[in-house]
């Protein structure tokens, strides 16, 4: 088993997610059960499939949570994209927070194809 505390690419999801909180603090409070639990599910999805995957014995097994987290990463980003579209946050924000997750993308495939 792996210590997912030790993992740079989960300490980076974590920063993410604290990131991306304070984002949808921007967001209109209409959108509560809607757009913003949706960011937030998926945003805390990334470093909790990490971790969970850790506890796998297998590198397959791991390799597979990391893809779970890899769709939640996708997903988040398609999120803020349509945040920006609505005008819920302004074209720095979002390209910001894009870039966080499009790096965190990028480490998330390497380790998948480490595994395998």
């Amino acid at each position: 088993m792996r210590n997912f505390r030790e993992l740079e690419v989960w300490k980076d999801a974590r920063k993410l997610v604290k990131e991306v909180y304070l984002i949808t603090k921007l967001i209109p409070k209409q959108e509560t059960y809607g757009l913003i639990q949706q960011i937030q599910r998926c945003v805390v999805s990334i470093p909790a499939n990490i971790a969970e995957g850790c506890g796998k014995y297998s590198n397959k097994d791991f390799a597979r949570f990391l893809q779970i987290s890899l769709g939640s990463a996708y997903e988040l980003e398609s999120h803020i994209i349509l945040c920006q579209d609505l005008g819920y946050i302004n074209i720095k924000q979002a390209a910001s927070i894009i870039y966080q997750i499009q790096t965190l993308q990028r480490r998330i495939a390497s380790l998948i194809k480490y595994q395998r």
